[in-house]
């Protein structure tokens, strides 16, 4: 249901079950956040998440959602291990997103999506009560507004209208979305690792009202102190793209 592979500093994530819109059972919630955890030791600047067919991900699936004890949800769990990877996560939204699809979407660091998809989370129309960390996602990242029309109204959202909610950082024609997720891909890989995941790291905290100052200080030493600080220094006298190690 799940292909994973790494290559270079770059790691690649791609749900495979376009026959039911790449809905998760709870058995790849657990196996893809089982990827994270042993990945997140690994040298990787960027992880890309993407899906095949017409949708990017419809959540969990229905069989699943009927017939599983949620009660230590796996779907959440998977999330806070994407939000909490240390390299940037760009999700290449290759279609339509819908229940806990979104959340996963919004897991991410960076969204590009593709004309023509649309978004809806349906919970309210089956009697179902979204779980509050997926809903606390939503509005750390739209704003509890959008919250209340994706989740109260159940509403149906076009690409332009997600662009405009900042669900989608980007969007493009769906034959450009190779070209763009490999565009920020190779940006976000050529910056000093240790600055952008220590930056994730202080944004986040922000963004959910913990940061710990003393541990932001830290990273901030940290990257001062770092060979990438005197290579970029470097790079800029001599007018030529530097050479990060994430040392």
């Amino acid at each position: 249901m799940i292909r994973a592979a790494t290559e270079g500093v770059v790691g690649r994530i791609t749900l495979e079950r376009p026959e039911k819109h790449n809905a998760l059972d709870q058995a790849a919630m657990r196996e893809m956040a089982a990827v994270l955890e042993e990945w997140r030791t690994r040298d990787l600047r960027v992880l890309v998440l993407t899906g095949t067919g017409r949708s990017f991900c419809a959540g969990a699936a229905l069989g699943d959602v009927a017939g599983e004890d949620w009660g230590d949800n796996p779907l959440t769990a998977l999330c806070d291990a994407l939000e909490e990877f240390p390299a940037p996560v760009v999700c290449a939204l290759n279609g339509g997103v819908y229940g806990g699809g979104a959340e996963l979407a919004l897991a991410c660091d960076f969204r590009v999506g593709v004309t023509g998809m649309k978004m809806f989370v349906p919970p309210a129309k089956l009697g179902i009560h979204y779980d509050p960390a997926g809903i606390g996602r939503a509005v750390q990242r739209l704003g509890a507004q959008m919250a209340r029309r994706v989740f109260l109204l159940a509403e149906t959202f076009d690409a332009d209208a997600l662009l405009a909610a900042g669900f989608l950082d980007y969007l493009v024609e769906p034959e450009a979305l190779e070209a763009k997720t490999a565009e920020l891909v190779e940006t976000v890989a050529g910056l000093a690792p240790m600055a952008v995941q220590g930056m994730k790291r202080t944004i986040l905290e922000i963004s959910r009202g913990t940061l710990d100052h003393a541990a932001a200080q830290a990273r901030i030493a940290a990257c001062f102190a770092s060979d990438d600080h005197a290579e970029g220094l470097a790079a800029m006298r001599e007018k030529r793209a530097p050479k990060f190690t994430g040392r």
